[in-house]
């Protein structure tokens, strides 16, 4: 622990829409400030404009509100050491740049761009490691002058040490130690007044007073970069804790698109719930006891702790995804299930309330493993007669002929006009012995009439679809089967 008060953040670039693996370092860093009492910050690291997407950042304040996970400073929010996106911050990494270059340990570079690109070439050739070769390290006074009347405008490089090591400690990784040789001399500003974001970075989460730093562990090579300028600007370095990467379904190589959904708005539109996603993500890489699966938020927060992270790859199951999703839906009360379904339906065409669906979601809450899977099993609800797609061939039920399908639909047809009620229990007592009177096995008859309400031969409960139907429905569904079926029979 830092002997600071816990602030953490996340600072995603925005390229793109919300990556999974984003949303579960998301996640981990608002456990930890939840759990110790702290600040989880966002802040938009903007500054590459040429890969700048302008949906990315109302898809991540979307995606981080669909997850339940509230930040306490940073858009929409804001917060008394803003501004939280870097493209409104210039003038500060101009200052700790200019701050750097006057106490030595940055210098100017006038290197053009074909320059650096022949040097690359030129490394690649002779088979030696490719980097910047300190040219303008050693300029001369008079040497930079002529570069300034030329009107060149430099960028800015750390200074790095030419010998001796550089090391930290992660929480995860233990103590690391680097030699300073290795290290290149980074840009740290661009010419034109844009941070790259290894001086962004360190100024932002100085300022920002960010306590630990929890990131995907591909950032853990520049770390070493990044002591140094802490150590040149004379500040305390955060607590480092670099998490697993998450690994495709197979165990190989980063989960991607190839693999399947890998954005959280996927996820959303695919009818996972948030709950299930942040319980999932939570075991991505974490674990309390070894064994336990189901953690609700507040369980969490409690539990959550650096020391049940592990730093070895995590393998992403959509699979595994999948069941708690399902768990969390056959968990959930009828009426909310209801509501949350009811999006679902009206974003497909189908009119919905949740009223209409109450009665629905006890005959389907079993067998759904995502909200949207709901359409598929209930669209014919919501549906008239003349859109039930089927033909005469679908009708005739195994081992039933046509004319016998055709029987024990007309039959059923008056047995449901004349019942006395319409629910399941009374249809339920009045079609088993017809069944049995007809001499028909009772679920091929009752596959015809399937197939004649509900246009599926896979449908919820028979009985209880009918009665939620209503009596006027379903007649008028089997008079159209009938009619369909008549001439083929």
């Amino acid at each position: 622990m830092s002997d600071k008060p816990v602030r953490v953040r996340i600072a995603p670039s925005p390229t793109g829409y919300f990556h999974i693996g984003s949303a579960r370092t998301a996640l981990f860093n608002w456990l930890f400030a939840r759990h110790h009492g702290g600040q989880f910050i966002v802040r938009v690291e903007d500054t590459d404009r040429t890969r700048y997407n302008p949906e990315a950042v109302p898809d991540l304040v979307a995606s981080l509100r669909w997850l339940g996970l509230d930040w306490d400073e940073g858009p929409e929010v804001g917060g008394p050491l803003g501004p939280y996106y870097q493209s409104e911050r210039l003038d500060l990494y101009q200052a700790h740049a200019d701050q750097l270059l006057a106490e030595g340990h940055a210098y100017k570079c006038y290197c053009s761009p074909e320059r650096l690109a022949a040097l690359r070439e030129s490394q690649r050739e002779k088979k030696e490691d490719v980097g910047y070769d300190r040219h303008c390290r050693y300029l001369t006074d008079e040497q930079r002058a002529e570069y300034e009347r030329q009107g060149i405008t430099p960028v800015v490089r750390l200074k790095a040490p030419l010998e001796g090591q550089t090391s930290f400690h992660d929480v995860l990784y233990g103590d690391i130690t680097v030699e300073n040789e290795t290290l290149d001399d980074l840009v740290l500003l661009k010419s034109d007044g844009y941070p790259t974001y290894h001086l962004a970075n360190v100024v932002d989460d100085h300022l920002m007073q960010i306590s630990h730093i929890m990131r995907g562990d591909e950032w853990l090579p520049s770390v070493p970069k990044h002591v140094l300028l802490y150590r040149a600007f004379g500040w305390q370095i955060p607590v480092y804790a670099h998490l697993p990467l998450i690994l495709a379904p197979s165990g190989k190589g980063k989960l991607s698109k190839r693999h399947g959904g890998v954005e959280v708005r996927e996820f959303r539109k695919q009818g996972y719930l948030p709950e299930a996603m942040i319980n999932y993500l939570a075991r991505v890489g974490w674990s309390y006891d070894g064994s336990t699966e189901i953690f609700g938020r507040d369980e969490l927060v409690r539990y959550f702790d650096l020391a049940g992270v592990n730093n070895s790859p995590a393998r992403f199951s959509y699979e595994r995804l999948e069941w708690m999703n399902g768990y969390y839906i056959r968990q959930m009360p009828a009426g909310e299930l209801a509501q949350r379904l009811v999006p679902v339906l009206t974003k497909a065409g189908y009119p919905a309330t949740a009223a209409d669906l109450e009665p629905i979601v006890p005959l389907v809450q079993e067998r759904i493993k995502t909200l949207s899977e709901v359409i598929e099993w209930t669209d014919f609800f919501f549906q008239d007669v003349s859109e039930l797609e089927y033909d005469a061939e679908s009708l005739v039920a195994k081992k039933l002929t046509a004319a016998e399908s055709l029987t024990a639909l007309q039959r059923v047809r008056d047995a449901l006009a004349d019942l006395p009620e319409f629910d399941a229990e009374t249809i339920e007592g009045t079609l088993r012995p017809l069944a049995a009177e007809l001499g028909f096995k009772l679920g091929p008859m009752l596959g015809s009439v399937r197939v004649a309400v509900t246009g599926k031969t896979v449908a919820p409960p028979l009985f209880e679809t009918l009665a939620i139907l209503g009596r006027a429905r379903t007649i008028a569904r089997l008079d159209r089967a009938i009619e369909i079926l008549e001439p083929h029979a």
